[in-house]
């Protein structure tokens, strides 16, 4: 029996995924051989030494101290993807409400007064004040080509836009995914001087903090439209905020408000609704608790944020996975120590991930405690469990 521990509410189709002869699953959980969350703040936490997974229902994980887990040899999994299409419709919108200035038009048609004749004279009459432009034939940049700056960009396409992206950490998989007509920018500058529209689609990181700020935005053209549905951070609001002024922005749509941006001329905030939607939650929660299911009963990792996906199908009836430092001869001291204890292998898969690495072992007979804590005394391991 895996005891789950969850620290916010979980979709129950989520939870579904985990039945209930096998998963014991509470918030209050003692012990818990998992934790499933979403915004919950994890960094000032104690990790619980049962501790072997973490899942995020969700796609960001600043919330989850991952250096610290990594060290512990924990993986943290999230569900990337899952709330893509959530995200990409508020794109969507966030585009039209800028463009066709929906948000003051809005505005203007509550504050009319006085009697249907009036009301309507005053609308012919004010309606020039809120014209605005189309999407086809603009061009559209997404910084970060993701699961969700894919369907972005995709959908751009489709509305009749051109389209360029940039992300260095591509992936063959993931470009199979992004239409052939998306250019490739080599730089994010180069994606920004194309922009009458930008987007963005990145974690928050060091690297990434401030990607717009003042002297990017001097290389834009003028009238350009943000939008950041990613993380706060990610846009100098204040660098913005100037721009708009200046007329250098012609419009800033955003998921953080802030006293410096929920009143701003040109500038609409919504309260962090990318993935709120119950589609969305729905899909991140079943995918996160397959993802610590598989982890938990068969040791395969997918969609791991600190560990490599390692997925070996079960060949025997004993399994050895481990968790290490991606150091030299790993793999020899493991064999040599399993040898030692007349273990024969019968399949191995390694699979390394910068600093760290994971294996996975299906030995022809059982595995004794004796051995699990040989192996996890190895320099370097850094987690070992017998499934």
């Amino acid at each position: 029996m895996f005891k789950i521990q969850t620290l916010n509410n979980i979709s129950p189709l989520g939870l579904a995924r985990l039945p209930q002869e096998q998963f014991q699953v509470s918030n209050d959980t003692k012990e818990p051989d998992a934790i499933l969350l979403r915004s919950f703040k994890m960094h000032d936490m104690e990790i619980p030494k049962s501790l072997k997974a973490v899942g995020r229902a969700g796609a960001g994980v600043n919330n989850i101290p991952v250096e610290k887990l990594t060290r512990m040899g924990i993986p943290v999994f999230n569900a990337p993807g899952a709330n893509a299409n959530a995200v990409k419709e508020l794109v969507l919108a966030g585009m039209l409400l800028a463009c066709r200035r929906i948000g003051p038009a809005w505005e203007f048609s509550r504050g009319l007064s006085g009697s249907d004749a009036e009301i309507s004279k005053a609308v012919e009459a004010g309606k020039k004040n809120f014209a605005g432009f189309e999407l086809p034939g603009r061009t559209l940049a997404v910084v970060g080509l993701g699961a969700i700056g894919r369907n972005v960009a995709n959908m751009g396409l489709a509305l009749g836009m051109k389209v360029i992206g940039f992300d260095p950490g591509l992936t063959v998989e993931g470009a199979w995914q992004l239409s052939s007509d998306v250019k490739k920018a080599n730089t994010v500058d180069e994606a920004l001087r194309a922009a009458d529209f930008v987007t963005f689609h990145v974690p928050f990181m060091e690297s990434t903090k401030n990607l717009i700020n003042a002297e990017r935005l001097k290389l834009m053209k003028d009238g350009v439209i943000i939008l950041n549905f990613a993380r706060e951070g990610i846009v100098d609001d204040a660098a913005v905020s100037a721009a708009i002024k200046s007329g250098k922005v012609y419009g800033y749509v955003c998921d953080f408000p802030s006293n410096l941006l929920k009143n701003h001329e040109r500038v609409i905030t919504l309260p962090h609704l990318g993935a709120s939607t119950a589609e969305a939650e729905d899909n991140c929660a079943i995918m996160v608790a397959e993802q610590v299911k598989d982890f938990l009963t068969n040791g395969n990792i997918r969609y791991s944020v600190n560990f490599p996906d390692v997925v070996a199908a079960r060949e025997t009836a004993y399994r050895l996975v481990v968790a290490n430092a991606n150091v030299p001869n790993m793999l020899g001291l493991i064999s040599e120590t399993l040898g030692q204890a007349k273990l024969n292998i019968h399949d191995m898969v390694n699979r390394s991930r910068a600093d760290y690495a994971y294996t996975v072992v299906d030995l022809d007979s059982p595995i004794t405690e004796d051995v699990r804590q040989k192996v996890a005394g190895i320099a370097g391991v850094l987690m070992v469990r017998i499934i």
